[in-house]
């Protein structure tokens, strides 16, 4: 079964997936190896792997090593069109569709896609929509972007349909790393209500009760990786809450 139709069946059961984000350039050889184990002894579903700004050459190397030490599922989550590696399961080849910058809705992937391709990575069209989280964010700076206003879940909702129309098959959105707000229900809710596929959400979750909260509202796969890089085991924590929600 692929990592999509995995989603997919989570999703028709309600059942909901927790992703931990690592940044390879927050994390290093040495650290890995716990933080891996405790997301296997957590039950995590997936890692996602990438950043907006990479400034060490190590990708590669920390797919390799967490492929090696555990069966949990890898899919890049990447930053630019260079950010590829075989050595993970998947990619989210995103489309930064809350934004009108023409190089991250098609530009990169263009220049991507032949690596994409002779990678032998499943392929996960996703479109990223960025949400104001209350705070500038690397990947707002570096996209050249504005983020969708929290308080507009209208344009967040219409935003998703075009992108659903258009064949995207996930949606993300994102706060970003270092949010002071995680995505609020009302537009998660919202934009649960005008598509079907499934929506990732990520960026300023700290807690459980976030967590929660961000399941309840409709997310199907929730994010959370600055608050780890932080308090490692907040990891536990978090899993534990949304283990609770799907028993």
């Amino acid at each position: 079964m692929t990592i999509k139709q995995n989603i997919l069946k989570a999703q028709s059961n309600s059942q909901k997936l927790f992703a931990v984000l690592i940044d390879p350039d927050k994390i290093d050889s040495h650290t890995l190896p716990a933080l891996i184990q405790r997301a296997v002894d957590a039950k995590v579903d997936l890692f996602f792997l990438g950043g907006s700004l990479l400034t060490k050459d190590v990708l590669e190397a920390v797919a390799k090593q967490i492929k090696s030490a555990c069966s949990i599922p890898v899919i890049l989550f990447p930053g630019n069109g260079m950010q590829v590696t075989k050595e993970a399961d998947a990619i989210l080849f995103l489309s930064l569709i809350s934004g009108r910058n023409p190089d991250l809705l098609i530009g990169q992937h263009v220049q991507s896609a032949p690596i994409v391709k002779q990678s032998g990575l499943e392929v996960l069209p996703t479109g990223y929509m960025l949400i104001d989280g209350g705070a500038a964010t690397t990947v707002s700076y570096i996209s050249n972007t504005l983020p969708i206003p929290a308080n507009k879940p209208d344009i967040a909702a219409c935003t998703a349909m075009a992108g659903e129309m258009l064949g995207l098959s996930l949606f993300y959105l994102d706060a970003g790393s270092g949010a002071k707000e995680p995505v609020n229900s009302a537009l998660i809710q919202k934009v649960k209500a005008s598509i079907q596929s499934p929506i990732i959400v990520g960026g300023g979750i700290r807690s459980t009760s976030q967590a929660i909260e961000t399941c309840k509202a409709g997310a199907d796969i929730i994010v959370v990786g600055n608050a780890i890089e932080k308090d490692p085991s907040l990891l536990n924590e978090i899993a534990a809450a949304i283990h609770q929600v799907n028993a």
